[in-house]
């Protein structure tokens, strides 16, 4: 029997929120939802929201999985404040998340899995399907473990496996409720499991009995539908943070003629860098799985002395570890990328979740007068090009170049149009000429004071490397108080010159007015989102989102003194505030800090901002 149903609503952009124990496959959920609605069209941003423990006890709010899918046909900034659709596969995921829905939100619940000990395992006194506290939702109860498991019966397969294929279910019943081809992730599928027939089966009875559960059910009144967005013509895809950064470290390989070396440890959550980098064995890149953070580093800089474009990925316990070596990356004047995946401290913190609290690590963590360029990425998309800039600056200003993302950013995922990579910006590392008859390793550019990248083995080249302080131009060894005095100024004038060549900062919105919003790295989305709203209310609002940190952009001085107010937005307790306030102290800062785990939500800034623009 068919339903039938209303005409669909028509939504500008909603937010899908899959939530479940960690075996319930949710972020392969989430994951194929979100590649479909790109397929579709859509804008999105993703959100993956993983426990920190590791194997927490099953049914427990420690366990909980989310996917979190914003999805529109206008562009989309951030993975949503409030979920308009929860999917809930047990009771403590629906515990757990219940507060992230809005009132009157959809939300699809695995009534199978809620037996009386799930229920007090979850921290409830009674059934929350039972006990009215869910009246003011639009409660769809779906027994779907119990309808997975019998749509496999004829398959023959065994409990465990129809009890793993309950996403696909979900999956299906979401393809009918959002008007989706259920054809479009058969083909992940069949080649995750290729190997696998009976295993591709049961995914496609799974998928096939959700989405006709969603048809017939009378629990469904009526779908959605999210009409495509307007965007410029190109290849696009949906990429995560992590593999954005690992694709622009590959491109400036390519443009700079430097074979790409990586050497690194894993770490959550910057470990796919290292993963997706290791598949492109047939572009050059050479990976390099180490013992320990130190020895992924000095392996590097080992690669960057001998000439390769040398990189290493971590996140913030393992900068720290990294930082003796990062010194020695200074005082050498060797190119070398570090990509630091911020993630919750200090020591283990919550290391699933995001923060921005390395930026004072980024910019102060060594010992000395120890100077290198800092820049940052503000969304999983512009990883790609903030790679590739900062591979340009270090090869091209010899010096090494910390990049900040963070877990959000890293694991969250948008739209991505693919570009040439010949239309991006030329990349001429000073390599050094072995036919210079006056080479000297530290003779240097008049205008960027950068020496020349000597290889070591080519004739008429030789020279000394190494953590002792050298002589300019000659090189040697030296303790001379008066040339140590000279080649710290000289490193850091060096960096301070790189100011030359990156763009000036932008402003959203007018250039003078009211309150000034701003933001580093990847808080981007949020602080754009509310800035735009509440100048579509009138209000004198304005936006810059800073993504060069040390040096900061040549106009940096002249944006802050055109607004009344100044209000600096931080996952963390205030670093670039303080920061701000080092190089820029004649400005009163306002400042909002935000230290969860979780991004910024629109609602919130919204609320501070219109304070401030009333007092």
């Amino acid at each position: 029997m068919t339903v039938t149903k209303g005409k669909p609503i028509e939504l500008e952009d909603v937010v899908v929120k899959f939530v479940g124990d960690s075996g319930d496959g949710m972020q392969l959920t989430g994951t194929l939802f979100s590649d479909v609605a790109a397929l579709a069209g859509n804008d999105l941003a993703t959100f993956p929201d993983f426990p920190a423990e590791i194997r927490a006890p099953h049914n427990t709010i420690a366990g909980v999985s989310g996917f979190q899918v914003h999805m529109g046909k206008r562009k989309i900034y951030t993975s949503g404040d409030m979920c308009d659709v929860l999917v809930a596969m047990n009771p403590a995921s629906l515990k757990a998340n219940l507060k992230w829905a809005k009132k009157g939100a959809t939300l699809v619940i695995d009534s199978s899995t809620f037996e009386q000990k799930a229920i007090e395992k979850a921290g409830y006194v009674e059934s929350p399907l039972d006990d009215g506290s869910l009246d003011s939702y639009n409660v769809i109860k779906a027994p779907i473990t119990d309808l997975t498991k019998e749509s496999l019966e004829t398959l023959g397969v065994d409990k465990r496996l129809a009890e793993r294929t309950k996403n696909m279910f979900v999956l299906g019943l979401m393809f009918y409720l959002f008007g989706r081809d259920i054809e479009k992730p058969l083909s992940f599928i069949k080649k995750k499991f290729a190997d696998k027939p009976k295993v591709i089966q049961a995914n496609q009875v799974a998928l096939q009995a959700g989405y006709n559960y969603g048809d017939t059910t009378e629990a469904i009144s009526s779908t959605f539908n999210v009409d495509p967005a307007p965007m410029p013509k190109g290849l696009y895809r949906n990429i995560h943070g992590n593999i954005a950064t690992a694709w622009g470290l590959l491109a400036a390989a390519e443009r700079s003629g430097r074979p790409l070396f990586l050497g690194s440890y894993p770490i959550t959550p910057a470990t796919e860098i290292l993963m997706e980098l290791s598949k492109h064995k047939s572009l050059g890149a050479k990976v390099f799985q180490a013992e320990d953070e130190i020895a992924g580093i000095c392996s590097s800089i080992g690669a960057s002395f001998a000439g390769s474009f040398a990189v290493t990925t971590t996140s913030g316990p393992g900068l720290s570890l990294k930082s003796e070596a990062i010194g020695l990356a200074v005082i050498t004047e060797l190119p070398l990328v570090i990509v630091n995946v911020q993630r919750a401290g200090p020591s283990t913190g919550m290391p699933t979740k995001s923060e921005q609290s390395d930026l004072m690590q980024a910019l102060f963590g060594r010992n000395g007068e120890c100077p290198l360029m800092v820049m940052a990425a503000s969304s999983p998309a512009d990883c790609f090009y903030k790679a590739y800039m900062a591979s340009k600056y270090s090869m091209e200003h010899m010096t090494p170049v910390i990049l900040l993302t963070d877990g959000y950013l890293g694991f969250g995922s948008e739209l991505f149009r693919i570009p040439d990579v010949n239309d991006l910006p030329p990349i001429k590392p000073p390599i050094a000429d072995p036919n210079d008859k006056n080479y000297k390793p530290y003779r240097r550019d008049e205008s960027t004071l950068v020496r020349k990248w000597a290889v070591p083995g080519v004739e008429g080249l030789r020279h000394r490397i190494g953590g002792l302080e050298k002589t300019n131009i000659d090189g040697n060894v030296s303790t001379d108080p008066l040339n140590h005095q000279l080649m710290v100024n000289i490193r850091e004038e060096k960096v301070f010159r790189i100011g030359d060549y990156i763009p000036l900062q932008e402003v959203y919105g007018e250039e003078t007015g009211e309150l000034l919003v701003v933001g580093w790295g990847g808080t981007e989305g949020a602080l754009r989102s509310t800035v735009a709203r509440l100048q579509e209310e009138g209000k004198k609002v304005s936006h810059v989102q800073f993504n060069y940190i040390k040096p900061l952009p040549k106009n940096t001085r002249q944006i802050l003194s055109s607004f009344k107010k100044i209000v600096v937005c931080e996952l963390n307790n205030g670093q670039f505030v303080n920061y701000l306030r080092m190089l820029y102290p004649e400005y009163p800062y306002h400042q909002f800090n935000k230290v969860q785990g979780l991004p910024f939500h629109v609602q919130e800034l919204t609320d501070i901002f219109n304070k401030l623009l009333e007092e």
